[in-house]
């Protein structure tokens, strides 16, 4: 089993690689982003509870998110390992992952960075926004997430660097481009 965490800042591409990657490498894709707009439209408790946090570009509580990520883990039977996408955001979060993994004797193995200027962030999100119609893709939404992104998240390149699990690639390339390095990365792991 192989388990992967695609890590980065918002905008950077995680979702549309991590699609590629779990494809190529038959890894189950779980976007936590993509949970919580689920549970967001379907009205669920979880979903009403989290609607708010979102819409401020403030983090779901870790609580709440492990539960979500562990039920779609464990939904998956049988796959060759999952890839992560948008999760962990905080260092509790890793640790917490971490944990649960290691109880039933799976763990992180390799943790990829895409990096990309915040301007150019700024730029995709917006795009993204008027694309999918996302109501949490605001300029002053934006800029509050790339700030938890670097209060909250880029303290997660040392966590997984002291653990020898994280590389970084550019992500200001086209797609293929991009894709292509990520691949390289994993199968120098494996």
């Amino acid at each position: 089993m192989f388990n992967l965490v695609l890590f980065g800042p918002p905008g950077a591409g995680k979702g549309t690689q991590a699609i590629r990657m779990a494809e190529k490498y038959h890894l189950f894709h779980i976007s936590t982003g993509d949970l919580l707009r689920n549970e967001v439209k379907n009205q669920t408790p979880l979903g009403l509870k989290a609607k708010s946090i979102m819409e401020k570009g403030e983090l779901v509580p870790d609580e709440l998110l492990i539960n979500l990520l562990w039920d779609a883990i464990h939904k998956q039977k049988r796959v060759k390992g999952f890839i992560l996408d948008g999760f962990p955001r905080t260092i509790k979060q890793a640790g917490d992952l971490d944990h649960l993994l290691e109880s039933e004797g799976k763990k992180i193995d390799l943790t990829l960075a895409l990096d990309v200027e915040e301007d150019e962030l700024m730029r995709r999100i917006l795009h993204r926004a008027k694309l999918e119609g996302r109501v949490d893709d605001t300029e002053d939404v934006i800029k509050n997430r790339l700030l938890v992104y670097h209060k909250q998240t880029k303290p997660l390149i040392d966590f997984y660097s002291k653990q020898g699990k994280f590389r970084s690639v550019t992500g200001k390339d086209s797609v293929d481009d991009v894709f292509k390095k990520l691949c390289e990365e994993v199968d120098s792991f494996i």
